[in-house]
């Protein structure tokens, strides 16, 4: 005989509890948050770290765990639950480096927001507006001698004048995705005579060697929002034709770990749209340069912002 309304309402009333009860729980989980080892790494980690830590949500901290693959391999395995990863990452995550969506912020990010959605479950979160990509930085001098923004106007001057001379990595010099695309793209050539190549890819020492005019230097290699730009007094020029693929920083986080924080977005979204180049460049500056702890930095941003734990 089939239970009645009431019957059925009473049978299931003993089941939903413990669900009640998961729900509870998985709510005081603590959030896992990550980052790269790097400087700019740990400090937007901190910054999420922080948010959460400043809206009442128990976080677990794991900074400075790993390279991009070390972090990659912990978010699939639910041993992360949300760090800040590059957008132009994911050409390489779904090799699609040849995709020319990955040249252009807003395609770039929607591209590996709907790829890793769809195939693992994860969450990108509106990113930061700076590049981090690599870049040419000249000295501030020759900027506003000569009217340098862009790579077009470098490419203007280099048909004119032969007195530029750019400090890099063989790397960079030689790898088909650094200066041979930024040749091609925007239609200049440099001679030997024109290259300081230095050992390793340090980008503190190319921009240390345009700062000091070291055998007559005056550009650098760089990454875009490097810490030291502004204190050398360099100025990085806009690639306004796309020869690098686009990182742009963004929180990631686990499915269910957004869905558990359906407010991800409206905490986080205004912390990272304050990051440009100039404003990441300078909070880098305060770790790399003036040596104050990464926490302090995050923390003093994120009271700029009117947000305090």
């Amino acid at each position: 005989m089939p239970a009645s309304p009431t019957r059925r309402l009473l049978l299931a009333a003993p089941l939903a509890l413990p669900a009640l009860s998961l729900a509870a729980r998985a709510q005081d989980r603590p959030v896992t948050v990550a980052s790269k080892l790097d400087t700019e790494g740990a400090m937007l980690g901190q910054l999420i770290a922080q948010v959460l830590e400043a809206r009442k949500v128990p976080v677990r901290t794991r900074l400075q765990l790993g390279p991009t693959r070390i972090l990659r391999q912990a978010i699939l395995a639910g041993e992360v639950d949300l760090y800040p990863e590059y957008t132009g990452n994911g050409a390489f995550f779904f090799q699609e480096e040849d995709n020319p969506a990955w040249r252009r912020a807003d395609t770039a990010y929607e591209r590996v927001r709907s790829l890793d959605a769809e195939r693992n479950k994860l969450v990108w979160l509106r990113p930061a507006p700076a590049n981090n990509s690599w870049a040419i930085a000249v000295r501030e001098d020759l900027a506003q001698r000569s009217g340098l923004r862009n790579l077009e106007d470098l490419a203007r001057l280099l048909a004119q004048r032969n007195d530029f001379k750019l400090a890099a990595s063989a790397e960079f010099v030689e790898s088909p995705a650094a200066l041979p695309s930024f040749q091609r793209i925007y239609g200049f050539s440099l001679p030997p005579e024109q290259l300081l190549i230095l050992p390793g890819g340090d980008t503190a020492v190319t921009m240390r060697a345009a700062a000091e005019r070291l055998n007559g230097v005056n550009a650098a290699m760089v990454y875009g929002t490097d810490g030291a730009i502004s204190a050398l007094s360099l100025r990085v020029l806009e690639d306004t034709k796309g020869a690098q693929i686009v990182y742009e920083p963004a929180p990631v986080a686990r499915e269910d770990v957004a869905q558990r924080l359906p407010q991800l977005q409206e905490w986080l979204g205004p912390v990272f749209q304050s990051l440009t180049l100039t404003r990441l460049q300078a909070l880098n500056g305060r770790i790399v340069v003036e040596g104050r702890p990464v926490r302090d930095v995050a923390r003093e941003h994120l009271r700029s912002l009117g947000i305090s734990g």
